[in-house]
């Protein structure tokens, strides 16, 4: 595969693409700034950039719109320190197809890059696990089955409101809240907050910059 590195530390970056050289893929260029990324994509195109999150400028997600209009057919990772959930919906939905943790190891990135390469997006880097890709007619289909309460559960999920929290706002007990999100869950076909968060994003159920219901 060709990748792109773009990460303003420049030790890390320079020393993943040593190991990406190794792994017998084509670092086509190491960059370290998104700036600079854009340029080089623009004129040479790539399957994969690992893009860092966070650069002296400001966040790389305010630069992947512009990334993904010279270069719509590369597949962005974003290289973060963080494992928020609406920081992942966030990077979903602007069309991250993978994340990577700064904790991992230089060759469990690499594996992961492949991983998206291949076709995967990988939505949480804590554990590399891989959520399934449902169209987004099923998984609306799916959310029709949230009551208004569920529905209401799942925003709040998405504004980064936990179990306790939850039960607070909504005035009720933290055991109806914890069932209230387990319904969510299961209706959904998810198994984790964070993965209800993902899905929530991904197919534009609720708006991640409002936490509001968008389907109709």
């Amino acid at each position: 595969m060709r990748v792109v590195i773009c990460d303003d530390h420049a030790v890390f970056a320079d020393s993943l693409a040593m190991v990406l050289r190794e792994s017998g893929h084509d670092v086509i260029g190491v960059t370290y700034s998104p700036a600079d990324a854009l340029r080089l994509l623009g004129s040479a195109p790539a399957d994969i950039c690992l893009i860092d999150l966070q650069f002296p400028e400001g966040s790389a997600l305010d630069s992947l719109p512009a990334l993904l209009r010279v270069a719509p057919a590369t597949r962005f990772v974003v290289l973060s320190g963080s494992r928020e959930p609406e920081v992942l919906a966030a990077a979903l939905s602007a069309g991250v197809r993978g994340f990577a943790h700064k904790g991992q190891q230089a060759d469990e990135i690499v594996a992961m890059l492949a991983r998206v390469h291949a076709g995967d997006v990988v939505a949480d880097p804590a554990t590399g696990s891989r959520m399934p890709l449902r169209p987004p007619s099923e998984a609306q289909r799916l959310a029709r089955y949230l009551t208004p309460r569920e529905r209401e559960v799942l925003t709040r999920l998405v504004r980064g409101e936990n179990t306790a929290t939850l039960a607070r706002t909504m005035e009720i007990t933290r055991s109806t809240a914890r069932s209230h999100v387990q319904s969510v869950l299961t209706k959904l076909g998810v198994h984790s907050q964070r993965e209800a968060v993902i899905a929530a994003a991904r197919y534009g159920l609720v708006s991640v910059s409002t936490g509001e219901w968008l389907l109709r």
